[in-house]
């Protein structure tokens, strides 16, 4: 058997970074499931302070 690289479309969060593939919904989900954000599709608009 050959090896083959195989791609799937995922999401990842812009505030964590936390990268996942959704179960079967061709949704977005509402937040992200590592860190709880609503705001995991927008960027931040300021620097995080101790990072």
């Amino acid at each position: 058997m050959a090896r083959v690289k195989i791609e799937v479309e995922g999401f990842q969060c812009e505030r964590c970074g936390h990268k996942w593939i959704p179960r079967g919904d061709d949704e977005e989900p509402s937040v992200c499931p590592k860190c709880k954000s609503p705001y995991w599709n927008k960027p931040r608009k300021r620097k995080v302070k101790g990072k």
